[in-house]
Protein backbone atom coordinates (compact mmCIF):
# COMPACT_ATOMS: atom_id res chain seq x y z
CA UNK A 1 0.00 0.00 0.00
CA UNK A 2 1.36 3.18 -0.51
CA UNK A 3 0.99 6.30 1.57
CA UNK A 4 1.75 10.10 0.97
CA UNK A 5 2.49 11.92 3.68
CA UNK A 6 2.60 16.09 4.10
CA UNK A 7 4.77 17.75 6.25
CA UNK A 8 4.16 20.84 7.23
CA UNK A 9 6.38 23.93 5.80
CA UNK A 10 7.59 21.42 3.19
CA UNK A 11 6.91 21.75 -0.23
CA UNK A 12 6.88 18.08 -1.61
CA UNK A 13 5.34 15.39 0.23
CA UNK A 14 7.10 12.27 1.25
CA UNK A 15 5.75 8.95 -0.55
CA UNK A 16 6.20 5.11 0.73
CA UNK A 17 5.40 1.63 -0.07
CA UNK A 18 4.30 -0.17 3.37
CA UNK A 19 3.07 -3.10 3.99
CA UNK A 20 0.68 -2.04 6.67
CA UNK A 21 -3.15 -1.80 6.05
CA UNK A 22 -4.85 1.34 6.35
CA UNK A 23 -6.11 0.94 9.95
CA UNK A 24 -3.13 0.10 11.11
CA UNK A 25 -1.49 3.78 9.41
CA UNK A 26 -4.42 5.08 11.37
CA UNK A 27 -3.49 3.27 14.87
CA UNK A 28 0.33 4.22 14.30
CA UNK A 29 -0.32 8.22 13.81
CA UNK A 30 -3.04 8.29 16.62
CA UNK A 31 -0.58 6.73 19.05
CA UNK A 32 2.41 9.29 17.99
CA UNK A 33 -0.24 12.62 18.72
CA UNK A 34 0.30 15.00 20.18
CA UNK A 35 4.15 14.48 21.20
CA UNK A 36 5.39 11.85 19.90
CA UNK A 37 6.66 10.29 16.55
CA UNK A 38 4.93 8.63 13.38
CA UNK A 39 6.93 5.99 12.82
CA UNK A 40 6.55 3.75 9.33
CA UNK A 41 8.87 0.84 7.74
CA UNK A 42 8.88 0.98 3.99
CA UNK A 43 8.38 -2.33 2.21
CA UNK A 44 12.15 -2.29 1.66
CA UNK A 45 12.44 -2.48 5.41
CA UNK A 46 13.82 1.41 5.63
CA UNK A 47 12.03 3.01 8.43
CA UNK A 48 10.66 6.68 7.96
CA UNK A 49 10.84 8.75 11.77
CA UNK A 50 8.55 12.43 11.35
CA UNK A 51 7.98 14.20 14.37
CA UNK A 52 3.69 13.72 14.33
CA UNK A 53 3.38 17.20 15.21
CA UNK A 54 4.30 18.20 11.64
CA UNK A 55 2.29 16.13 10.03
CA UNK A 56 -0.02 17.88 7.57
CA UNK A 57 -2.11 15.21 6.52
CA UNK A 58 -1.52 11.57 6.12
CA UNK A 59 -3.13 9.76 2.41
CA UNK A 60 -3.58 6.03 2.52
CA UNK A 61 -3.76 4.68 -1.29
CA UNK A 62 -4.42 0.76 -1.56
CA UNK A 63 -2.77 1.27 -5.10
CA UNK A 64 0.73 1.37 -6.42
CA UNK A 65 1.41 4.23 -9.21
CA UNK A 66 4.74 4.67 -11.36
CA UNK A 67 6.87 1.47 -10.27
CA UNK A 68 8.85 0.34 -12.90
CA UNK A 69 10.52 -2.86 -13.66
CA UNK A 70 10.44 -6.36 -11.30
CA UNK A 71 9.51 -5.74 -7.34
CA UNK A 72 11.11 -8.13 -5.17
Amino acid sequence: MEIKIGVQNTPRELIIDVDEDSDQIQQLLTDALPDGVFSVTDAKGRRLIIPAASIAYLDVSTTITGTVGFRS
